[in-house]
């Protein structure tokens, strides 16, 4: 075997998959680029999620000719020179890798000018091949410009994700570069549409609500640490706000984001006890530590980052949250296994005389009929021989099962357990049904056929939900739209960051706070992705809306709710298992009852 040195466009191209994995890679080390130049106003524009067009123009310093020529080479950095410069690094690129990766797998523009020079200078590069580079009419700074990402690498093209799910990650992207400088001016633009303008903020509180909304700074409270280590400054989300899906979640560390799966241990931590398993807070937390007490250096995107003493940031980590959800009078509810904690109050000995003598007990008659004539059983009502008395009723009720047909039982016969469980007598022994399951299969029959035949029940909300979900979670519903609305929701769009839901299909809950939770689940069931064979999809999706459904309704409540909900089961194709294989439907023995005594 004969070793050789790959080409140049060859090796770029290996180093292209590393730092450009996707769209979103291109806008942050744009992005950063610009702000390392100190640009302090900085666009995006995107076209087809990336696919077709993503530029990204700032009035930074801008560069010279030859400047713009070398920045595409591998490993062109004005930011290292020593070995030592590793150990002090504050800005966001050093390596000069992102252009050089950027150019090898699209066709790159750049068009730059500095202050003070009376022209600028437009250089061409594809493939890692330098086109062309000529002079030309431009304002200070840069204006880069990379069409048709992929274009060379089929197969790395092939495998981005849907237009809505790149846009998603580089809606991410944008918003973490914002995060970290609340005082430049960012503008986002999709398709020629404006998706976010961000002016110079006051403060970071509101860089926070003009990217993520105002539902959002509502929720969260001030966090503040300083030790010889490390100091900690941002905000931590109120418990009663974490949900069941990940989102505004940020560490930073000496302005740069970064992720740790370990340092959100710390955080998670802080909460135990206070939110509820598999939920998670908002946090937006904030790190400045010596530059050289860390290595930014261990991956090619740089979001991974080592701490020389990761274990003290642990518990620094740890001791300000927790601070901060007690200064706030967030944690001071009773732990019960605290014996120092406050205790509840003890009746004691004299309990006995706060007991009711009696308990009084409602009268219920099971056959009053308001719009009849007098009850029945009044003595003073004057007799009515076509009225039927209670011998007349118990007669009739032993032919009460012929009204229905086979596969339905009496109400009479149904009873519920809790809100989760129907019981009835069948033929062998009792007929248990589990109504969670029994909703899906349900909602599943009905949604399969909304999706593939456009038909649906919307129940309208009384009184609309007005939610605030965020500009990237608003186009998220704006893509999706006509799916939305096959499945029986009635949601609108509402402002930038907002939608309205007017309606939802039959058997979700209309109350605010469910709608509110049921958004970011159909959120998650959206950016999720699915296949797109023919059946597959539409199965997919009918069982994904089938379980948020079921699992947001609220329990049977009444006989007559159970009876509805047993007759809808009973007409599907597959009554005792639900789309993924769940049994619904268990038959109690006789035997087995009788062995209980």
């Amino acid at each position: 075997m004969e070793l050789r040195i790959l080409p140049g466009n060859i090796a770029n191209m290996i180093a292209a998959g590393e730092v450009v994995q996707r769209p979103a890679s291109v806008v942050k080390e744009l992005m950063e680029n610009a702000l390392d130049a100190g640009a302090t106003e900085v666009s995006v524009v995107i076209q087809d999620a990336g696919r077709t067009l993503i530029q990204v123009i700032d009035n930074g310093c801008g560069m010279t000719p030859d400047d713009a020529v070398l920045c595409f080479e591998r490993h062109a950095t004005s930011k290292i020179a020593t070995a030592e410069d590793l150990e002090n690094i504050l800005t966001f690129g050093f390596r000069g890798e992102a252009l050089a990766s950027i150019a090898a797998v699209a066709e790159v523009t750049l068009r730059t000018r500095r202050e003070g020079e009376e022209v600028g200078c437009e250089v061409v590069f594809a493939g890692s091949e330098h086109v062309s580079t000529r002079e030309v009419s431009a304002p200070k700074g840069a204006n880069f410009a990379v069409r048709n990402l992929f274009y060379n690498v089929p197969a790395r093209r092939k495998f981005l994700k849907s237009d809505n799910v790149e846009f998603r990650h580089i809606y991410e992207e944008f918003s973490r570069v914002a995060l970290t400088s609340p005082d430049i001016a960012f503008t986002l633009l999709h398709n020629g549409k404006e998706i976010s303008v961000l002016k110079p903020a006051k403060s970071l509180k509101f860089r926070i609500m003009d990217l993520l909304g105002a539902a959002v700074v509502g929720d969260i409270v001030d966090i503040s640490a300083d030790t010889t280590l490390a100091r900690i400054e941002g905000f931590i989300g109120r418990p009663e706000g974490a949900k069941k899906t990940l989102g505004n979640q940020f560490l930073f560390v000496n302005g740069r984001y970064f992720r740790s799966p370990y340092l959100h241990k710390a955080v998670m931590k802080a909460y135990e006890g206070m939110i509820p398993e598999g939920t998670t807070p908002s946090y937006f937390i904030y790190l400045s530590v010596d530059p050289g007490s860390i290595d930014v250096n261990i991956s090619p995107t740089k979001t991974e980052i080592k701490f020389e003493e990761d274990s003290v940031v642990f518990q620094i980590l740890y001791a300000a949250v927790r601070e901060a959800l007690g200064y706030n009078a967030i944690s001071g509810s009773i732990d019960f296994d605290n014996p120092e904690a406050a205790q509840m109050p003890v009746l004691g000995r004299k309990f006995e005389e706060y007991r009711p003598s009696s308990i009084p007990e409602a009268g219920v008659d099971p056959f009053y009929n308001p719009f009849g004539p007098a009850h029945p059983f009044d003595e003073d009502a004057p007799l009515d021989k076509d009225f039927p008395n209670y011998t007349d009723h118990v007669d009739r009720s032993q032919n009460y099962g012929k009204l229905f047909e086979d596969r339905t039982l009496p109400t009479a016969q149904v009873m519920t357990i809790h809100g989760k469980y129907i019981l009835s007598q069948s033929q062998s022994g009792v007929m248990v049904i589990h109504v969670r399951r029994a909703r899906e299969r349900v909602l599943f029959d009905r949604f399969l056929k909304a999706v593939s035949k456009n038909a649906h029940v919307t129940q309208t909300a009384l009184f609309p939900v007005h939610v605030q979900v965020g500009v990237a979670a608003r186009e998220t519903f704006d893509a999706n739209a006509s799916l939305l609305s096959s499945l029986g929701f009635d949601i609108t769009p509402f402002g930038a960051d907002t939608v309205v839901v007017n309606g939802v299909p039959e058997g979700y809950s209309t109350e605010q706070g469910k709608v509110e939770a049921l958004l970011s689940d159909i959120l998650l069931i959206l950016q999720d992705g699915t296949t797109s064979l023919p059946g597959q999809m539409e199965a997919s999706l009918a069982a994904k809306f089938a379980l948020l459904g079921a699992m947001s309704g609220d329990g049977v409540s009444s006989s007559l709710e159970a009876q509805r909900l047993i007759d809808a089961l009973l007409s599907s194709d597959n009554p005792e298992f639900t789309s993924s294989g769940r049994r619904i439907i268990a038959i109690l023995p006789v035997e087995e009852l009788d062995k209980k005594f």
